[in-house]
């Protein structure tokens, strides 16, 4: 009997052991996988959802409805690189690595080794991490490298300035150069959005059965406009008056990087741009519904920064920028609220809205609080996990900071309904200060500054303890 009770012991322990392994295993299977596609130049407007009137974005639209729109959310700059580093960092432009689109002898001014990145974080909780698209913070061979800042794949292309072109002569793979053929019996090469999202798909169909983390930061709808002809066919004429654009290269769709081709028929090139895109979110969501994990994956959707107005671009013809005013390197509305939904069936409710203030610096908190990972000190975002599944008391922003670099210098700053923008803040005796509204003002043509003299004092003074000085990105 004794060693009956013995052996039913041994064995109660081993089978223990077995489901506390087996427990451990199914922990790390439903850690969420998270998606963040992040489009380039979108503007608020250029979503059907949103009030996009000239084309339709079924997918994004399907994503909204089965999904949580936010209303009031903001980029982390009003242009690429820096949107990016604050979107990566968790820390705005007073205190990001990235400022601004600055370079070096051989290209974007890279990010430091010691930058801790959502990627850092997040394979430090067992995730493997890939990034297909634009990067813009480091070239091969520096510290800003993606596979240097925790990426284990990054295939698009490195250098911001060579994405201007979509049908390059090469990509990168990792550390490689990835040469792009002609196509035969054309002058065009390969369309990049394309053979970059089929590495984003591979990459989810890799990493299918354990948690992943996938940054997708599409170059579409970023100057300059081409898009595949079997799009362009369902534009072509439909979208008049046409614009005709005159870039670098009379025409050819090759040339010489970092200038933009020309494009007799802009506003069908854009508007199949976007149709492909949508196109390109729907096969994420399809591919995920096939492999079954769309339900333990976290899917967020915004836009770097506000619409262009380069290689053709007409964003007043699309009322790209929706009810707000200002453009890409602005820092109205226009240039830096962007359209951001969240999806996750089953955990999001279907068809939400809120008005939560958010920014891009919330990314890595919120992913942090979500995945029980460790964030990094110094940060300036707050998690809006709460706001996603609609559990738990929701932590409000003190306020939102932005600086711009060029154009003079400009600097903004959001606190609850009130907004302080300010230009030519490097030439002070031009210096215009203009304080609005946002409640009651969203098209911010209603300067209260010399109405509300206290709290311009109260906002100029957060505006300059926002910010630490760096040596790379001067600003005074």
């Amino acid at each position: 009997m004794k060693k009956l009770l013995s052996l039913l012991f041994l064995v109660f322990i081993l089978l223990s052991a077995c489901q506390t392994k087996q427990s451990r295993k199914d922990k790390i299977i439903q850690s969420p996988n998270i998606i963040f596609i992040l489009a380039d130049d979108l503007g608020y407007g250029d979503i059907s959802c949103q009030g996009q009137t000239k084309f339709k974005t079924p997918n994004i639209d399907a994503m909204a409805a089965g999904g949580i729109t936010f209303t009031q959310h903001y980029s982390g700059s009003t242009v690429c690189s820096p949107s990016r580093s604050v979107l990566l960092t968790g820390q705005h432009t007073g205190h990001t690595p990235i400022r601004g689109n600055k370079r070096d002898e051989f290209g974007n001014w890279p990010l430091p080794a010691n930058t801790k990145t959502v990627a850092k974080m997040l394979k430090e909780k067992g995730y493997t991490t890939g990034a297909f698209g634009k990067w813009g913070l480091g070239y091969t061979g520096s510290t800003g490298a993606p596979n240097e800042q925790g990426f284990d794949e990054f295939f698009g292309y490195n250098h911001q300035t060579l994405a201007h072109n979509y049908y390059p002569y090469f990509l990168n793979h990792n550390q490689d150069t990835i040469w792009l053929e002609e196509n035969e019996g054309t002058a065009q090469g390969i369309y990049a959005p394309i053979p970059i999202h089929q590495q984003a798909i591979k990459f989810i169909e890799n990493n299918k059965n354990k948690p992943f983390f996938m940054y997708y930061p599409s170059i579409i709808p970023h100057a300059e406009l081409f898009a595949p002809e079997e799009y362009m066919e369902k534009y072509r004429g439909k979208l008049l008056p046409e614009k005709k654009y005159i870039g670098s290269d009379e025409g050819h769709p090759r040339f010489k990087a970092g200038g933009y081709g020309s494009q007799p028929e802009s506003h069908a090139a854009f508007a199949a741009m976007i149709n492909l895109l949508d196109d390109q979110v729907g096969e994420i969501v399809a591919k995920l519904e096939e492999l079954g994990i769309e339900k333990n994956t976290l899917i967020i959707f915004s836009s770097d920064n506000g619409p262009h107005l380069e290689g053709g671009a007409d964003p007043d013809y699309f009322n790209s920028n929706g009810p707000f005013k200002g453009y890409k390197r602005d820092l109205y509305e226009g240039g830096i609220r962007m359209p951001m939904i969240a999806y996750w069936p089953g955990k999001i409710k279907a068809g939400s809205k809120t008005n939560h203030l958010s920014a891009f610096w919330d990314f890595l908190p919120t992913v942090a609080e979500l995945t029980g990972a460790q964030q990094p000190e110094n940060i300036d975002g707050i998690s809006y996990l709460p706001t996603l599944l609609n559990t738990g008391k929701q932590a409000q922003h003190d306020y939102l900071y932005w600086e711009f670099h060029e154009k003079n210098g400009r600097i903004a700053l959001r606190k609850d309904n009130w907004k302080l923008v300010r230009y030519d803040v490097l030439s002070p005796e031009i210096t215009t200060t203009e304080l609005y509204d946002i409640s009651t003002d969203i098209g911010e043509e209603n300067n209260q500054a010399e109405q509300q003299p206290e709290l311009v004092k109260e906002l100029l003074k957060l505006m300059k303890d926002a910010r630490t000085k760096s040596e790379v990105f001067t600003f005074e």
